[in-house]
Order: C-alpha cells, then structure tokens, then sequence
C-alpha cells in the first residue's frame, strides 16, 4: 500500500490535473469531486473528480467527518479550568473565522439539514455580524491585532517510513487542529543525509505531496505544496544563538502568507534558495523551523526584504502557539520514568538531565543507538531554541505519526489505556490544543500505568508523547543531590525560614495566596523551627512545599530511637492561583519531593472536602479517612501497611499537627 502511494504521488508531480488538486482548494476544487481513474502515459492511475455528487453521498461524508472530530474532542478530558483559557484564547479567533469566512462557504454549498457543529458556527457567524452591525465596521489592521492567526510549526521526520493509513490519520488530526482554531505549516524532513541531491528533491517532493493528500482528504480548503521560502546565506561565525539566522531566514513569504489568509495548510520542502544564485540546497529541517520561528515572531532582522504591506500585515497577525514534532522514535526517553519518557519537559529545569541521560546511554560500537539518541537530542534542542523565542505560554509536543492518527492495536476492545482519571485513546495534539497538558500526568506513580500493544505491535506503556514547556527553574534547600535528606542528627543546625536564602514575605504570599486564608506566619515559624526538613520552590515563587521531620505525639526513648522514627510529612503544598491547572507547576514540585527528596516516601493530611483530594488520590500510594476527624491522611511510601509501628507513627502525626491561621483555628478538628 506505501509503495502505490509513493507511485501515485510520484507520476502525479508533473500532471497538471494533480497540481491543480494541490494547489487550488475551495468548495469547486477538484479535491471535493468524487473521483473515477484513468491511466496516464506512465501507466500509473490519476485520480479524476466531477462536480456532479449526490448530496446524501456529500452529507454522510461531512456527517462521518464531523463526528470524528466530535469523538476526538469528547474524549480529552477537559476541566472547567482548562475550557476556559482555551475559549479565552481561541473563541475570538473562530468567531472571526465564521464571520468572514463560514458564511461565505455555506452561502454556496450548505446541506439543506445541518449538523450540530454547522449549527453551532452558524451560531457563532450570527452572533458575530450582530456585534459588528451594533459597533460599526472595524479597520482590517485593527482585527489583526486584537485577534491573532495562531499557527501550529509542525517538523515531520521521516514521512516516507509512514505508512498510508497513519498519514491519513495525520492529515485528519491536523484538519481537527485547524477547526479548532490552530492552522499547521508543516516542514518535511525525509533526513537522508548526503547523496544526490536531485534524489533528495524527488524524494521530499513526493513526500510533500502525500501529506498534502492525505490533508485534502479531510474538510476544504485542505493543503497546498508551496515553493520554499527560504533564502540560505552565510551564516554568522561564532554564534549558536537562536536569536541569529544560522545563514538561513524567510526571504520570499507571499506563497506562506497567502496560504495562511485562506487556512490553507502550506507544506514545505526542507530546501531554500541561495542568496547570491538563487541555487537550489538542500537546508537542515530544524534550521528551518527556526527561521520560520524567527519570521513569525517578528524576529528576523537579517535579509528583511520589502514586502507588500498585506503580507506584512499577515505575518504580524500569525502567531507561533506550537512545535510539533513528528518522529517515528517518538517523545524524549527518561530513565526514571514508568512510561521510559519525560511525559511533561520543563527545560529550564530538565535540559541538562536530558543532555546527559542521552550521552550516558551513548553505546562505543553502536552506531544505530548512538542514532538514535542524536535525533532525540536534536528533536529536545529544537524544541528548547524554538520556545526561548515564543511566549512561555507556547508548548512544544513532540510525538509519533502513529499517536497522532489515534491508531490502536490489535487488541484495542481489550486494552485499558487509562491511567486514573484519563480515557482510553485520547489523540495528544488535540489533548494539549484543549488542555495545554499532556496526555498523562508526569506525576503519576508507576503503578498507575499499564502496559498493551501499540498498533506496531510492541508492548508499550502509556503514552510516547512529551509535552515540553520553556517552564521555570526549581530550586530545592538544601540541595539533595548535595546534601540528602534525612533526620536531623542531635546537636545539628537545620533550615530555619528565616534564613537569608528564603523570601519569607513571598513564601507567606505564596500560602496565602493558594488556600485563600490568613497565616499566622509567628505562630508557623515557632511550630516548624528546629524541623524543617526542606523547602521546594518552583519559578518565582509561584508554587512550592514545605517538608517538615514530625516527632510522633508520646513518643519515650533515647534520642537515637527518636531520631530513627521521625516522620516525613508534607507541612503545606501550595500554587498561586493564577498559575493552579497551567503550566504543570504542582507536577514539577511533587515530582522534585517524590523523587529528589523523599524518594522513601513521605506523608501529608488534606480534608476530606478538600476538592484537590482526587490529585492526591491520583498521586499517593494509599490513604485512610479518619472516621472521628475531617482528615484523610495520604502516603507515598511503599509497603506501609506491612509496618505496624511506622502506621501509627503516621497516623499519630497527621492527627496531632496543630494549625497555623490567623483565624485562630489552632485545634485540631
């Protein structure tokens, strides 16, 4: 089947009927006509169209796509929090869409009955012209800087070892993504390093083409093979910064920019035009994503040329909201996860572990593995230079074609994908569109995921897909890979709060702010001094832990038995409000305290109508409700029921711990 593809997208380089498919979309495209076959001189089949379609066959196609894009966005899990900031961001652009554009389409070729997702943007179209006619026509510079074009880069590695039916299922995801409100320019990297370059040309050029079928299979106005834009230079000496153009920026964007104003999806070869000869060369596909980045953002200062104001005008009102990564290896391996991937990256953080994770697993004699692990380590630097240059709202997703499709294995009915509080078969680039997480929480423990086969037929556990964030750095007293935590020793100095490394009034800011109540910051200082295990921020204070070492209440012996039998407890778990649900703040603190600072376990106390409890029930190993108190008590540590002596240790501490707020409420309820 992949080898009649690459025919078909082959003889069809050079057939004018073909090109038109391509290079024309709208609702009279030859992309929309049903499609009969004929030979060409090759002897290769061409698919032609004709305008004359039974309506029912056009409605029951429209209807099968609409209600694949209705399942796709019904099976993420969306929180209230997460459906607002993404109505917030994108609403105002579909609304836009559907009064400039939505009518206009469904003025020519509307079913008679529409469907729930017509009806809903003929809804949005109509509340729209409203509030145009009650305002007044708005100045077209105006609408393009209140509401942005947010555009997905996509880099797609290797699509010639993708087969048909995973790049029809990318082609569908990626006409989800533009109904969403996110259009794709995506980049092809067939990676075929050396070699005849006339071989490499023919071969990004059928690829390109395959991918834009497989787009154009799914809703109008589909995709378009564009001429590359990029001009190649010399590169500047010394510099490796993002920020400079590495010899390569956007020398001629109106085909880009064009196919942007239409939704059109424009497709890209990894090839550019020399500057002094207009030659063309083949261009590193990462360079070009970053100068695609460059261009976008506003960024590009070497070779601007002159352009028409409305291509200006265009590329100002595009903004970079995504990377996509599609890579057969898929997301970035990590040692110490279940799933063998870093399931959310925070580079700030993280990068350097990443770094020296991939060059420690870098075998002498293994060429293939040494490969392999180069391409994830290009793929985690592309995404760190890409996101230095965007918002820190913007995300990188790096994934497989396969995860993208939405495939399942062969033992699909069988299979339970969820981890706890997920669903089965959620599609990652719709999943973080909606969510701006990942598919799975990096902060699960291990026991939460299960293993099935993947639609190749390997044993997989949970997903392969890493969302990468520029993120924020974490900063942990002490520091446990220098000094590791453990029960202070008699006679020894601990972390006090008001040490000159610690921000008190932020930290109070910090609590207050995220359990919405008063603290009395004397009482807590005189409560946890001489006890405090450590602390954990993340960022600027927008989120952080504090740990204490508990003495269990009656507690007689000598100071070294006391010593033995201290209690790791989580004191206060706090996220400002504003950063709670984004950003994988809390993920980044419990996952530093599980794994860098108690790795042995830790336990905590939350009330029972604390609505965080499910996060906790998620994330802990067991827990208890207290029948005669309104605290249920949450434990990392393995094994604890088998330890009778540390259970009621436990237990003892999360009864005893004496409340801190200036409310007065210091007894324990």
């Amino acid at each position: 089947m992949q080898n009649t593809a690459w025919k078909k997208a082959f003889s069809n380089l050079n057939t004018p009927s073909t090109k038109d498919l391509i290079r024309t979309n709208g609702p009279n495209s030859l992309s929309s006509w049903p499609a009969r076959s004929t030979p060409n001189s090759s002897g290769h089949s061409i698919t032609f169209t004709s305008p004359y379609t039974s309506i029912s066959k056009s409605q029951k196609q429209k209807k099968s796509l609409d209600r694949d894009f209705f399942v796709s966005v019904l099976e993420t899990s969306v929180t209230k929090r997460d459906a607002k900031a993404y109505m917030n961001k994108f609403v105002p652009v579909l609304e836009k869409k559907g009064a400039t554009g939505f009518k206009q389409r469904g003025a020519q070729n509307r079913p008679s009955n529409n469907t729930k997702l017509e009806e809903a943007l003929v809804i949005v179209d109509t509340a729209a012209v409203k509030q145009d006619v009650a305002q007044g026509p708005k100045p077209e510079a105006d609408i393009a800087i209140q509401v942005p074009m947010y555009v997905a880069l996509v880099k797609f590695r290797a699509p010639q070892e993708v087969c048909d039916a995973t790049l029809d299922g990318v082609g569908r995801t990626l006409s989800q993504l533009r109904k969403l409100g996110l259009i794709s320019i995506v980049v092809v990297d067939c990676g075929i390093p050396g070699g005849d370059e006339a071989i490499q040309r023919q071969t990004a050029t059928v690829q390109a083409n395959r991918i834009a079928m497989a787009i154009d299979n799914y809703d109008t106005p589909g995709a378009r093979v564009i001429d590359s834009p990029i001009t190649i230079d010399c590169p500047p000496e010394g510099s490796t910064s993002p920020f400079t153009s590495h010899g390569l920026f956007i020398g001629n964007s109106q085909d880009l920019m064009a196919a942007l104003q239409e939704e059109v999806v424009p497709i890209i070869s990894s090839f550019g035009y020399t500057a002094d000869a207009c030659a063309v060369k083949p261009v590193d596909a990462n360079d070009a994503i970053l100068a695609l980045t460059r261009q976008l953002s506003g960024l590009q200062f070497l070779g601007q040329p002159a352009e028409e104001s409305k291509v200006i005008q265009t590329s100002r009102s595009a903004e970079v909201y995504r990377l996509i990564v599609l890579d057969p290896l898929g997301g970035i391996p990590a040692k110490n996860r279940a799933t063998g991937r870093h399931l959310f990256l925070n580079l700030e953080q993280e990068f350097p572990e990443v770094c020296s994770d991939l060059a420690a697993s870098t075998a002498p004699n293994s060429e293939g593995s040494n490969a392999v692990n180069q391409q994830h380590l290009e793929n985690a630097e592309l995404a760190r230079n890409v996101l230095s240059l965007l918002p820190p709202s913007s995300s990188a997703v790096i994934t497989t074609p396969q995860e993208v499709a939405n495939e399942r294995g062969p033992e699909d009915n069988g299979v339970d994908w969820a981890l706890v509080g997920t669903r089965r078969g959620q599609n990652p680039l719709i999943h973080s569109l909606l969510t701006d997480k990942p598919v799975h929480s990096s902060s699960l423990p291990s026991g939460r995921f299960k293993s099935f086969t993947s639609s190749t037929g390997m044993a997989q556990i949970g997903s392969l897909t890493t969302l990468a964030k520029r993120g924020m750095p974490l900063t942990i007293f002490p520091d446990p890979r220098i000094t590791p935590w453990k029960p202070p020793q008699p006679g020894q100095r601990g972390l006090n709060l008001t040490d000159p490394c610690i921000d008190l009034p932020r930290l109070v800011n910090l609590i207050e702010d995220s359990f919405g109540r008063k603290l009395d910051a004397e009482h807590y200082l005189k409560r946890i001094h001489g006890n405090l295990a450590g602390i954990i921020i993340a960022g600027e204070y927008e989120g952080g832990a504090l740990l204490t070492w508990e003495k269990p209440p009656r507690l007689d012996g000598s100071e070294a038995d006391i010593t033995n039998r201290l209690v790791p407890y989580l004191d206060k778990f706090a996220v400002l409000r504003k950063s709670q649900g984004a950003g994988g703040v809390a993920d980044i603190v419990f996952n530093a305290m599980v794994r860098d600072c108690f790795p042995n376990g830790v336990c905590w106390r939350s009330r029972k109508d604390n609505p965080v409890n499910k996060w906790y029930f998620e994330r802990s190993k067991g827990s208890v409700k207290f029948s005669d108190m309104n605290w249920t008590m949450f434990w990392t540590t393995p094994n604890l029921g088998l330890d009778e002596q540390k259970f009621e240790d436990y237990q003892s501490v999360c009864r005893g711990v004496e409340p801190s707020w200036a409310d007065q409420k210091h007894i324990v309820d």
